[in-house]
């Protein structure tokens, strides 16, 4: 059955509405407003579950609503030929992640030099931001290990679903670098894992 437009008619016609996430949306137009509340509609939930993963519970709207103002301020700055809006959204949110880690590192170090009690190494304080529940106890050291970069392509991956073409967007790099860092850090996880459970 079809309504009067020539489309199938009920539920289903509903998959032929295309909305403005369809396409690169128009960062540069005079509606941002209404383009930027259709972004958050379509992205806000799952960025909150990657930040909260990587910060907390407590930081992660904070931070969500900081990505989404960064972006408004530097709305120009998209390329919509380069990549979707997705991987640029997560860009802004990762580095914004990274610097309210070391905010809150160097915040814990000062705060336990007054205290006098002595300081926990860097890697202590990024292990215990990684989610206990989605790793063991070997997981958790080893990715605590991983360099920064290596960290935001696991991570970017595994909790918040980009492609390695959204990642390399988010990051300002080749894809076919964050492709072969990807996979040195899946073999490295693995082999540890394997060595584990041996």
């Amino acid at each position: 059955m079809t309504g009067d437009t020539g489309t199938p008619a009920g539920p289903a016609a509903n998959r032929y509405v295309t909305t403005a996430l369809d396409k690169p949306p128009d960062l540069r137009g005079r509606d941002v407003t209404a383009v930027f509340a259709e972004l958050f509609d379509a992205h806000a939930r799952k960025l909150r579950g990657y930040l909260a993963g990587r910060a907390g519970e407590s930081v992660a709207d904070d931070l969500v609503a900081e990505t989404f103002l960064v972006a408004l301020r530097r709305r120009h700055d998209y390329d919509p030929d380069r990549a979707p809006v997705k991987g640029w959204l997560y860009g802004i949110a990762t580095n914004l992640v990274r610097d309210h880690l070391r905010k809150e590192t160097r915040g814990r170090r000062a705060g336990l030099r007054v205290v006098g009690r002595p300081e926990p190494d860097h890697d202590g304080l990024v292990a215990d931001r990684v989610d206990a529940e989605r790793a063991t106890r070997v997981l958790r050291q080893a990715i605590a290990e991983l360099r920064d970069e290596d960290r935001d392509v696991l991570l970017l991956t595994s909790w918040a679903g980009l492609t390695p073409a959204e990642i390399a967007e988010a990051l300002g790099e080749p894809a076919s670098t964050i492709r072969s860092r990807l996979h040195r850090v899946r073999t490295r996880l693995q082999a540890l894992l394997t060595e584990e459970t041996r």
